[in-house]
């Protein structure tokens, strides 16, 4: 098998759960009991939290677990929102997860909120100015993905930000996907708050952070004991925290740097010999400003699920688009807001590499999918 399917998830790191196991057993504290099992865990959960913020560029104070990056993006969007009294207005990009993009409409239809949607070009980029010039005096969040999940397209987030900062807008990013790939500091990209999900990166499903300024009022979505200083109660998953924490420490801006080097320089090859080799594929996605990680294509004339399955077939694991999304005959949103037909938009396959993807697997990809898209093409 040759698994081209890392945006969806990626296998949970042996490091990782190495870290994890005594607090599945021996150390199985609740962080807020107050005896020694209990204190146990929450000075492991405090390391953890400090190894995050350490890598996040924030204070341990500002870092927030999660379940995973849904429900950071739902606290994001939802408790700045309606912690910021400045008005009843968001901004976000055209090209949102549906976390983001859900949660927003969830403003919108309870709470009144109005919301404007920037478009963006061709290849998914936003337009700084049309973002800068979507902001009110009443807006109390703005919000763009660092990293498409589908594209792989990467917005330019410091200088968003920078934008709505002239504002007094706050501003939030997914960066679920750019996680282990760009730079994903608040204090380097100059945003109040981020959101990641650790399955992205070597960690276990279930586990995610927010990392929000502790200056933002930010209401909480999830009530009750009052845990995570009352942002998000519950009590914590410590042991998916410590491994969260153990996946950040084995991406450090060293080994982040060279993986996204040898696997851009991967994906170039894959795309320019698909490209080549493959009649009518069009790529999607701006052709450089993207995750080293992501390849994405529409084949017109073909069906993007059925090219998935003779991929399969051929033992190539890959998606049409987001998984968020499996299951749903309607064509992507966001390659329709790239102005693509939704014929062509139902004929998207995506591949995305792991940082231990080959050049053989590549070409072992690259061979499949020509077969794959000939066989689909001759059945009409």
């Amino acid at each position: 098998m040759i698994y081209l399917d890392a945006a969806a998830t990626t296998p949970v790191k042996r490091e990782v759960l190495e870290a994890m196991w005594p607090y599945l057993t021996g150390d199985f504290g609740n962080p807020s009991s107050h005896h020694g099992v209990g204190e146990s865990a929450s000075r492991a959960l405090a390391a953890a939290r400090r190894t995050l913020a350490e890598w996040l560029g924030c204070r341990p104070a500002e870092v927030v677990f999660t379940s995973g990056g849904t429900e950071a993006d739902n606290l994001a969007v939802k408790g700045i929102a309606l912690g910021n009294p400045r008005g009843r207005h968001v901004v976000l990009s055209a090209i949102e997860h549906p976390a983001v993009v859900e949660s927003v409409d969830f403003l919108r239809r309870v709470h009144g909120f109005e919301v404007s949607v920037v478009p963006v070009d061709p290849d998914g980029l936003v337009d700084p100015d049309a973002f800068a010039a979507a902001l009110r005096p009443d807006t109390t969040l703005a919000t763009a993905m660092y990293a498409n999940n589908e594209i792989g397209t990467v917005q330019p987030v410091a200088r968003l930000a920078e934008f709505a900062h002239a504002s007094g807008v706050p501003f939030h990013t997914d960066a679920v996907q750019a996680a282990g790939w760009l730079d994903t500091r608040l204090d380097a990209l100059g945003v109040d708050a981020l959101s990641l999900s650790g399955h992205k990166l070597g960690a276990p499903k279930g586990i995610g952070v927010l990392a929000v300024r502790q200056r933002l009022p930010l209401e909480p979505v999830v009530h009750g004991g009052g845990q995570e200083r009352g942002h998000r109660s519950g009590t914590e998953n410590v042991a998916f925290a410590v491994g969260l924490a153990a996946a950040a420490r084995l991406a450090s801006p060293a080994e982040v740097a060279s993986a996204a080097a040898r696997t851009t320089a991967l994906r170039d090859e894959f795309i320019a010999g698909v490209l080549a080799t493959v009649p009518g594929a069009q790529l999607t996605g701006h052709p450089s400003s993207r995750l080293p990680s992501v390849a994405s294509f529409c084949f017109p004339g073909t069906s993007g699920e059925a090219v998935l399955l003779q991929l399969e077939e051929r033992g190539v694991i890959v998606s049409s688009g987001s998984a968020c999304a499996a299951g749903s005959d309607d064509p992507s949103p966001v390659l329709l807001a790239l102005g693509l037909s939704p014929q062509v938009a139902q004929t998207a396959v995506r591949f995305t590499l792991t940082p231990d993807t080959t050049a053989d697997e590549l070409h072992a990809a690259a061979d499949a999918l020509r077969a794959s898209v000939a066989e689909v093409a001759s059945l009409g």
